[in-house]
C-alpha cells in the first residue's frame, strides 16, 4: 500500500503581507497599462496607478501599525521597525514617482517599464527591512539592485547615463558576490540562516574567535557598505548619482539608504549583537572614514549632484554611528536621521530636478544661481536643505545629528560624536557655497528656445516639441521654460517639512520610537 506523503507550506498571513501585494499588483498593473495605445493612458494613468499603488501600499502599512509578527517560517518579520522604514520608502517612492511623472526617462525607456521596475525596486527594499534569514536578504537585496541598474540606465540617448547603469551594475555585482560569500560564511560558521539561530550561535560561546565566522562577518559588512555607500566602498556613487536620471538619483539617495540601514540594523544589532566587541571597532572606523571622505571629497564639486552624491557618502557615516553603538537608542537616532534626511535630500533633488528643466544648464552649480531673486518657491527648499544637510540650528538636520551624537556618548563612542561635530563643520564650506549662489549671485544668461529645448535642457525628442504633453517641458512668455507644478510641489512640501521637523520633532520623536520598541529585550 502507498502512501502518498502530504506537503504542507508555511502558514501565510496575507493581510501582514498586504503591502508587498500592493507592490507587486501595482508593478504588474503599470507594466501591462503600459501597453496600451492612447496616449493619455502612458502619460498620466500609469504614473497615477504607481501613485496609487505606492499608496494604498502605505495605508495597509498602516493597517499594521500595532503588528509584531514572524511571516513565512519566519523568513521575514514585521514589527515597528520594518513598518517606520516602510513609510519612509513608500513616500520617496511617490515623490520620485511625481518627479519622473513628465520626464525624459520615462518617455525613452516606456513609462510603463519604467514605473513598474520603481515599484518592484520598492518591493525588494520592503522586503529588506523585514527579512530576517540570510537567504531572504539576499534575494531581497537582489531585488532591490537589478531594476536600479536598469533606472540608471533609462535615458538611452544620454551617454551618461548608459555609463551610470553600466558602473552601477558592475559595482553592485561586486558587492553582490561579496555578500553572498559573506552569509555563506556565516552559515557555515553556526549552521543556521536564520537571525535567530545566528544569534544564538553566536551567543552560545566558542564562535567569537573563529575565523570563518569573523571573515563571514567582514564579508557581509563590505557587501553592504557597498549598497550604503560607506567608504571606501562609495567610489560609485558620484559617477552614478551624476549620471542618472535626476528623479532616479534621488530615489536611489532616500529609498536605498533607508532599506540598506534597515537590514544593517537587523542584522548587527539582532543576528550578530553578541558579536558587537569584535565588529563595533571596526564599523566604528569605517564610520569617522566615511564622515572624512565624503565631506572632503564634496568640498571641489560644481554639479549639484556629485555634490549631494558625496554629501550622501558623508551622511552614511552619520547613520553608521547609530548602528554601531548597538543600542535602542542608537536604533531610535538612525531611524530618526532616515526620516530627516529624505526629507532634506527630496527638497534639493525637486529643485535641482526644476532647474534642469526651466535652465538648460543640468545640475551646475549655477542653475541655481540668482534663485532667490527669480523663483523664491524653489529658493526656500534648496536653503532649507543645504542649512539641514549641514546641520544648523532650527532644521530637521540638527535635531537628527545631535540625536545621534548622544546616542553614540551614550553607547561609549563618544570619539565618534565629534566626528559628527568635525564633518558638519567640513560641509559648511560647501553647503553654504550652494547658498551664496542661491541669494547672492546673479542669475546667468541663458538662451533658451523652447521649441528645440528637451527633457532636462537636452535637445528635443525627434517628433516632439517643448510644449508636446510627451515632453516635461511648459513654455512661458519669455521663452523659458518653468517647472512642473508637481515638481514645485516636492520641493516645497519637503522644505517645509525639513523646517518643522527641526521646530516641532515630537512626531518624528513618537514614529522612532515605535521602531526601537521593536527591539525591545534585544539590547
Amino acid at each position: 500500500m502507498t502512501v502518498l506523503a502530504t506537503v504542507k507550506g508555511p502558514h501565510m498571513d496575507w493581510s501582514a503581507l498586504s503591502p508587498l501585494l500592493a507592490l507587486f499588483g501595482g508593478a504588474t498593473l503599470t507594466l501591462l497599462m503600459g501597453l496600451l495605445r492612447p496616449r493619455f493612458v502612458r502619460h498620466a494613468l500609469v504614473p497615477g496607478a504607481a501613485v496609487a499603488s505606492l499608496g494604498a501600499a502605505m495605508g495597509l502599512a498602516i493597517w499594521q501599525w500595532d503588528r509584531h509578527a514572524d511571516l513565512v517560517s519566519a523568513a521575514l518579520r514585521i514589527d515597528g521597525l520594518a513598518l517606520v522604514l516602510m513609510l519612509i520608502i513608500f513616500t520617496a517612492g511617490i515623490a520620485a514617482v511625481l518627479l519622473s511623472w513628465r520626464a525624459a526617462a520615462p518617455v525613452e525607456a516606456a513609462h510603463g517599464e519604467y514605473f513598474s521596475l520603481m515599484l518592484t525596486s520598492i518591493a525588494g527594499m520592503v522586503l529588506l527591512v523585514e527579512a530576517q534569514n540570510t537567504i531572504t536578504l539576499f534575494v531581497a537585496f537582489e531585488l532591490l539592485s537589478i531594476p536600479l541598474y536598469v533606472l540608471c540606465a533609462t535615458e538611452m540617448r544620454r551617454a551618461t547615463s548608459l555609463e551610470s547603469g553600466l558602473k552601477y551594475l558592475i559595482v553592485g555585482s561586486v558587492g553582490s558576490a561579496t555578500l553572498v560569500y559573506g552569509l555563506a560564511m556565516l552559515y557555515g560558521a553556526t549552521g543556521s540562516t536564520d537571525f535567530s539561530g545566528i544569534a544564538k550561535a553566536a551567543g552560545a560561546g566558542g564562535i567569537g574567535t573563529d575565523v570563518l565566522f569573523l571573515t563571514g562577518i567582514a564579508l557581509t559588512l563590505t557587501g553592504l557598505a557597498f549598497k550604503a555607500s560607506v567608504a571606501p566602498f562609495h567610489q560609485w556613487t558620484p559617477d552614478v548619482y551624476e549620471g542618472a536620471p535626476t528623479p532616479v538619483t534621488a530615489f536611489m539617495a532616500v529609498a536605498t539608504k533607508a532599506a540598506a540601514f534597515g537590514v544593517l540594523l537587523r542584522l548587527f544589532d539582532v543576528a550578530l549583537i553578541d558579536s558587537q566587541a569584535d565588529w563595533g571597532p571596526i564599523m566604528a572606523a569605517l564610520a569617522a572614514t566615511t564622515i572624512i571622505v565624503g565631506n572632503v571629497g564634496a568640498l571641489a564639486q560644481t554639479s549639484l549632484k556629485r555634490l549631494l552624491a558625496w554629501s550622501g557618502v558623508a551622511q552614511a557615516g552619520y547613520l553608521l554611528a547609530g548602528v554601531v553603538v548597538s543600542t535602542q537608542l542608537g536604533v531610535k537616532a538612525t531611524v530618526f536621521y532616515l526620516a530627516v534626511y529624505l526629507a532634506m535630500n527630496l527638497a534639493a533633488f525637486a529643485v535641482i530636478v526644476a532647474r534642469e528643466r526651466e535652465t538648460g544648464l543640468g545640475d551646475h552649480i549655477d542653475s541655481v544661481a540668482g534663485l532667490g531673486a527669480a523663483r523664491p518657491l524653489l529658493a526656500w527648499p534648496m536653503t532649507l536643505a543645504m542649512l539641514s544637510l549641514a546641520g544648523i540650528p532650527g532644521t530637521a538636520g540638527f535635531i537628527g545629528k545631535i540625536y545621534l551624537i548622544e546616542a553614540s556618548v551614550d553607547g561609549g563612542y563618544t570619539w565618534l560624536g565629534v566626528f559628527i561635530v568635525v564633518g558638519s563643520m567640513i560641509s559648511l564650506a560647501y553647503y553654504l557655497r550652494v547658498i551664496a549662489a542661491v541669494w547672492m549671485r546673479p542669475e546667468p544668461e541663458t538662451a533658451l528656445v523652447p521649441s528645440a529645448v528637451g527633457p532636462g535642457g537636452r535637445p528635443a525628442l525627434a517628433g516632439g516639441s517643448a510644449t508636446d504633453p510627451l515632453e516635461p517641458a511648459i513654455a512661458t512668455s519669455e521663452g523659458i521654460r518653468a517647472a512642473e507644478p508637481e515638481v514645485v510641489f516636492v520641493a516645497v512640501l519637503f522644505g517645509i517639512a525639513t523646517l518643522a521637523g527641526g521646530i516641532v520633532p515630537s512626531p518624528l520623536f513618537n514614529l522612532v520610537k515605535h521602531a526601537g520598541r521593536a527591539l525591545t529585550g534585544l539590547f
